[in-house]
């Protein structure tokens, strides 16, 4: 009932957003840099960069019924999906030129890694459950509380996609230059993403929109590299 969601004993849930998102992102980032020099690796923050973005939606969106907040409901979802279809696309025909020009011994020794991560440890078909925390995180939790709180809305862009940018140095377990290449696929993904969000209140098109990238990235790594 609405009448309750008003009564709640968090009055402004924006704020409770906003510090939850970053104090998660602070501490995936500190787990990441620790473990780093541990045989453990990068594994930690990755566990809880997965479970800790998908849980707090939940959380949130359980507790208080913040689903329309987060953008996991409501919103235009037909223009979401719309705009994340045809930004895949597009990015997906960059993606295949890019490719194209990559087929050679030293791009396949560069992205050994996730090859092997993909293919060798069949990770690969846990990819869908780590795009939804990327976007739950970085458009569901973080971006739709800035933009509450007043943020303007470029900025909003620009900061979650140099945040996004960056947690790939942070979780990847794999070496630099790999890490390097995942995070400049970031940016692109978190500018259209950014403004698919803050254009249509509704996360499900960014989504898509990964799932085209991160597919064309694993067949690329799978059949062609």
């Amino acid at each position: 009932m609405k009448s309750v969601k008003a009564l709640s004993f968090e009055p402004d849930s924006s704020a409770a957003r906003f510090r939850l998102s970053f104090g998660l992102m602070a501490a995936i980032w500190i787990l990441g840099l620790v473990g780093h020099f541990t045989f453990l690796l990068e594994w930690p923050a990755l566990a809880l960069y997965v479970l800790g973005s998908i849980g707090l939606v939940l959380w949130r969106g359980k507790k208080n019924g913040e689903w329309t907040e987060m953008y996991l409901a409501g919103g235009d979802l037909r223009k979401s999906l719309l705009w994340g279809l045809i930004g895949g696309l597009l990015l997906l025909l960059f993606a295949m030129m890019n490719t194209a020009m990559m087929k050679n011994q030293n791009s396949a020794a560069m992205m050994s890694g996730m090859r092997y991560l993909l293919v060798n440890c069949s990770l690969i078909y846990l990819f869908p459950v780590l795009i939804l925390a990327e976007e739950f995180l970085w458009r569901g939790i973080m971006f739709a509380a800035m933009v509450e709180r007043g943020f303007n809305k470029h900025l909003t862009v620009f900061l979650t996609t140099l945040f996004f940018f960056i947690n790939h140095f942070a979780v990847a377990p794999v070496g630099i230059m790999e890490r390097f290449f995942l995070a400049l696929m970031a940016i692109p993904l978190g500018i259209i993403n950014g403004y698919i969000a803050v254009n249509t209140r509704n996360v499900w098109g960014c989504v898509l929109l990964h799932m085209i990238v991160m597919t064309s990235m694993m067949v690329a790594i799978r059949f062609i590299l």
